[in-house]
């Protein structure tokens, strides 16, 4: 049974978890479709802007690290540092014990474009919110540790196979 925006309603030809995964997708997929019309920049792909995050919240991590932590390949981290070192967004530097190694770390520009992006988000979430009842808000609200034990969950899941 399909519902509002085609999320797919549980039923017993669908399981609970792959609802929740569409409706999960769903909102990220309407969350960086309004972040983008209202963003002044040119938007980067999916795969930088997750480079970039991480890169942000590990200051110096390796090439080796990023693509175990994104589940890339090493070469795919390795060509998009060179887009985003291109773009002036990462710098790479060498390990001075071992000279093969590059550490990555953002510039200031790119910090500054992850902040106003997050406040962007989270301005545009927060309207999305204000429109919804009271009762979905607390549900919501609810609903967070448990879909953040989810996530730990199914991390540790991934790690297990």
């Amino acid at each position: 049974m399909r519902g509002e925006r085609g999320v797919v309603a549980p039923s017993q030809q669908q399981p609970a978890g792959d609802a929740l995964l569409s409706a999960i997708s769903l909102v990220h997929r309407m969350a960086r479709r309004a972040v983008r019309q209202s963003w002044q920049h040119d938007p980067l792909p999916p795969a930088q802007s997750e480079l970039l995050r991480l890169a942000a919240s590990k200051p110096g991590i390796t090439v080796a690290d990023a693509a175990q932590e994104l589940r890339l390949a090493p070469n795919t981290v390795s060509t998009l540092v060179g887009k985003l070192t291109a773009a002036g967004l990462l710098v790479r530097n060498r390990d001075e014990q071992d000279a093969r190694v590059a550490l990555l770390t953002i510039t200031d520009a790119a910090r500054e474009r992850l902040e106003q992006w997050r406040d962007l988000r989270a301005d545009l979430a927060g309207q999305a919110l204000a429109g919804l009842s009271a009762g979905d808000r607390r549900a919501l609200a609810a609903a967070l540790p448990a879909l953040l034990r989810l996530a730990e969950g199914m991390e540790t899941s991934e790690r297990a196979a």
